[in-house]
C-alpha cells in the first residue's frame, strides 16, 4: 500500500472509528485503499490533479446510503435505490463539483476501480440503467473482523469530507497567492514570472494547465491585429480576442478558447493520443483545430506520434491526411513560455496573473466570501 501526506489522516479516522481494528480494515477494504489512492493529491498544491469526480460519485453514493440508515440496518437489498437527478445535484453541491459531470456515476469510477483492483469481484456503484437508479455495492462496505461485522460507510465520508477540506484550504492559498502577486507584480515580476512558468508543467492539474493556457494566449494574441471587411473600402483593423468557452472536462463539443474574428478553435489536451484528436475534430465537422498540448516534447515529435498512431489505425493514405490536415497548430509548453516571454515585454503580466485568478475562481466555483 502507497503511503502519502494523507495516509496518516486515513489512518487517524479509522483508528477513532474501529480501534483496534483500524489497520486490519485498512488492509482488507479496497475501497479505503482506492481512497488512499486518490487522495495523494492532497497536500501538492492547487495546480496537482484532485480526482473529484470519482470521489464524489462515490460520496454521494454512500451518503444518500448513510442517510436512510443502512448503515444501522440489514435490509439494503430492498432499497429501491437513489434517482440519478438527486445523486447528480448533490454531487455538484459540494466544493469543486458545480461542474461535475455524469460519467463518474455511470462508468468511470467502476472503471478505474476495476483498473486499480483487477481481482476483486466487486465494482462500487451498481445502478439500473432503466430506471436511472443508484445503490453503493454494500460488499464493499461491510467488512468481517474477529468475528465481528463493521461498515465503513461514515469512515469514508469523513475521510472524502477531510481530503475535501485540505483541497479547499490549498486552493484558497493558491488564489491568495496569485493576488498578491497582482499586487506586487511590478515591484517583484521575478517572482510572478517564476510562479507562472511552475504552472506551466506536465504534472499540473488539466484545470489550471488550461487557465494559465488560456491567460497567455489571450493577452498573446491580443497584440494582433487583422485587417479585413465587406469589401475593399470597407476594410478596417481588428484586434484578435480569445475567449474561453468553457470549463474544463465540459460538453464543449471539444472546443475550449474560441478567437474572433479569425473563427480558430483551440482544444486543450493532456495527452498525446490520436484518436482523441481526431475525435475533436470531428465532433466539429473536421473544422481546423489548434491543440495546446501539456507536454515538453517538441512540436514534430507530437506530430509524428499523431501520424503514427493514425498510420497504425486507419491504414488508408486520404483518410489520415484529411485528419492531419485538421491538426492547424499545436502548441506545446516550450511554445507557451516563448509566448509567455513575448507577452512579458509588452508589460502585459499584470493581465496574464488578473485572468488567471478570474478564471480559476469560475472553474472551481470560487466565492470570495470564502476568504
Amino acid at each position: 500500500m502507497i503511503e502519502h501526506t494523507f495516509t496518516p489522516v486515513i489512518r487517524r479516522i479509522l483508528q477513532k472509528a474501529f480501534g483496534k481494528s483500524a489497520k486490519t480494515i485498512f488492509d482488507r477494504s479496497f475501497l479505503l485503499q482506492y481512497l488512499n489512492i486518490k487522495t495523494k493529491a492532497a497536500e501538492r498544491g492547487a495546480k496537482s490533479r484532485a480526482s473529484y469526480a470519482n470521489l464524489y460519485a462515490l460520496y454521494v453514493v454512500i451518503e444518500d446510503y448513510v442517510n436512510n440508515k443502512y448503515h444501522q440496518r440489514n435490509d439494503y437489498k430492498d432499497y429501491e435505490g437513489a434517482r440519478f437527478i438527486q445523486l447528480f445535484r448533490r454531487q455538484r453541491q459540494l466544493p469543486f463539483g458545480s461542474k461535475l459531470q455524469n460519467h463518474a456515476l455511470n462508468h468511470r469510477l467502476n472503471e478505474e476501480f476495476k483498473k486499480f483492483f483487477p481481482n476483486c469481484e466487486f465494482i462500487p456503484i451498481l445502478r439500473n440503467v432503466k430506471t436511472s437508479r443508484y445503490w453503493i455495492n454494500e460488499n464493499l462496505l461491510i467488512l468481517e473482523i474477529s468475528g465481528r461485522k463493521l461498515n465503513i460507510a461514515q469512515a469514508i465520508l469523513l475521510i472524502i469530507d477531510s481530503y475535501i477540506e485540505v483541497r479547499r484550504d490549498i486552493f484558497k492559498h493558491f488564489i491568495r497567492d496569485c493576488q498578491q502577486l497582482r499586487m506586487i507584480q511590478r515591484e517583484d515580476s521575478k517572482a510572478v514570472d517564476i510562479f507562472i512558468r511552475n504552472l506551466l508543467r506536465p504534472n499540473v492539474d488539466a484545470r489550471i494547465f488550461e487557465i494559465v493556457s488560456y491567460a497567455i494566449l489571450k493577452e498573446f494574441y491580443g497584440g494582433q491585429s487583422i485587417f479585413w471587411g465587406w469589401t475593399l473600402d470597407d476594410v478596417k483593423a481588428d484586434c484578435l480576442v480569445l475567449y474561453k468557452t468553457g470549463r474544463t472536462n465540459a460538453n464543449d463539443g471539444g472546443i475550449d478558447f474560441v478567437m474572433r474574428p479569425l473563427g480558430r478553435f483551440f482544444q486543450v489536451t493532456e495527452t498525446v493520443d490520436a484518436g482523441k484528436y481526431f475525435l475533436d475534430i470531428d465532433k466539429i465537422q473536421k473544422f481546423p483545430l489548434t491543440f495546446v498540448v501539456k507536454s515538453e516534447d517538441s512540436v514534430e515529435e507530437i506530430l509524428k506520434h499523431i501520424r503514427i498512431q493514425a498510420e497504425r489505425s486507419y491504414k488508408i493514405s486520404r483518410i489520415i491526411e484529411t485528419y492531419m490536415n485538421c491538426i492547424e497548430e499545436v502548441i506545446n509548453i516550450p511554445l507557451l513560455l516563448e509566448r509567455f516571454a513575448e507577452v512579458k515585454t509588452k508589460n502585459k503580466l499584470q493581465n496574464v496573473i488578473d485572468n488567471i485568478v478570474v478564471q480559476s475562481k469560475v472553474e472551481f466555483n470560487y466565492e470570495d466570501t470564502e476568504e
